[in-house]
């Protein structure tokens, strides 16, 4: 759940089915759990590297969504190869789901811009549920509750421990840990301003931090993946004590810090692309063809070619895409995408997958397109503003009426 200005009970801070976070998720591993976040192609779930500090290599992933609760299976977790516990560092693993997720999951695109600082943020989660006043209530018993709240960006993890010196017993890696500090209102519980003259008594009702349980899980800003929750923490010096009680247990003058997926997006979205399966590496081998299954999803890939010379080889390039319908409805026949993919120095193309939906019903072959706009660090031949193609789903349900 979430620390909130008011108790659990109060229902104004649930994150009920249908409100936007679907795809935020409950993850159980070896007798622990945490939350994390389902990522745009719908076969990885986004959490804490700390999760799997136990060595487990499997999870269960729980769904909450508008056609109920399900639980999906993964037998594959990837931690980040330099996850640095002490520090809190690369706090970052995938999951990787066994089955299809829920259609009526979202899925979420990265914050790719870093201009997160300042910027409010919605956290969401499945922590133990608390209070600022009080701290949170360890010992809760009640079934799983996601709970959502709002803060802001305040500072940089680095920044603060270069103000903070030995006081801070951690070294946060330049740029990677955005930290926010929960705020009551007053200046007394405000610790970034106390602690680092960023003054900013909070968002009144709204307000929220995370608590043990929603490692893991989102901070959203435009309603895409800019933090993965990672730790919080009680700091003082010999002249501030902002926190209310001075303890860590989530409440007023305490900071949280997540990691920062703009920082890692490279790590997120090649890692994605290393376990799409059967995607095309060549234009000889894209299928613009592609059969419905008879329930859950299957993929139907784009290849994405840059035939230019970077005028860096260490350049990133991007384009923005967005799927279109033709005769194929999304949320009917595939599941609609849209957002931005980069390829990294030393790619030269990049598979874009979209997920087809199965089902039984007999149905004439339809097809959709996919728009390419707005290259950076590349351009499209002279006068050309949009690519676009398409792919045909074969309806494989011949035994079956229209």
């Amino acid at each position: 759940m979430v620390s909130t200005v008011t108790a659990y009970t109060d229902l104004r801070n649930r994150a009920v089915a249908g409100m936007g976070f679907d795809g935020v998720v409950r993850v159980s591993v070896s007798g622990f759990y945490g939350s994390g976040i389902l990522l745009y192609d719908g076969a990885a779930v986004l959490t804490a590297a700390h999760l799997f500090s136990h060595g487990s290599t499997s999870a269960n992933v729980m769904f909450e969504t508008t056609t109920g609760t399900q639980t999906v299976t993964s037998g594959q977790v990837s931690v980040m190869p330099d996850y640095e516990a002490v520090n809190n560092n690369h706090d970052l693993a995938l999951v990787w789901l066994s089955g299809s997720a829920p259609l009526t999951a979202e899925r979420y695109e990265l914050y790719r811009a870093n201009n997160e600082i300042g910027q409010t943020l919605t956290l969401v989660g499945y922590g133990v549920p608390g209070t600022g006043a009080t701290g949170d209530l360890e010992s809760y018993s009640g079934a799983p509750l996601r709970q959502w709240a709002n803060n802001r960006f305040d500072v940089d993890a680095a920044d603060l421990k270069q103000i903070l010196g030995a006081s801070m017993g951690w070294y946060p890696a330049a740029d990677s840990q955005l930290v926010a500090d929960f705020d009551n209102g007053t200046t007394t519980r405000d610790a970034l301003g106390r602690l680092m003259n960023v003054s900013d008594t909070g968002l009144g009702q709204h307000e929220g931090l995370i608590t043990s349980g929603d490692s893991g899980g989102p901070a959203f800003l435009d309603g895409k993946v800019a933090g993965v929750a990672s730790y919080s923490a009680s700091l003082s010096t010999a002249r501030a004590h902002p926190d209310i009680d001075d303890q860590v247990n989530s409440s007023y003058g305490e900071i949280s810090a997540w990691q920062r997926v703009s920082y890692y997006q490279q790590w997120i979205d090649q890692s994605l692309r290393a376990q799409y399966p059967n995607a095309p590496t060549a234009a000889s081998q894209v299928q613009k063809q592609v059969l419905e299954d008879d329930s859950g999803t299957s993929l139907a890939y784009f290849l994405l070619q840059f035939n230019g010379v970077r005028a860096n080889p260490l350049d990133w390039i991007s384009v923005r895409y967005a799927t279109r319908n033709g005769t194929a409805l999304a949320g009917q026949d595939y599941l609609a995408i849209s957002g931005t993919v980069v390829m990294y120095p030393g790619e030269s193309q990049v598979a874009i997958p979209v997920e087809i939906m199965g089902d039984r019903y007999a149905e004439p072959d339809e097809f959709f397109y996919l728009d390419v706009t707005d290259p950076v660090g590349a351009e499209f031949a002279v006068g050309v503003v949009r690519l676009t193609a398409v792919r045909t789903i074969i309806d494989d349900d011949t035994g079956w009426p229209f």
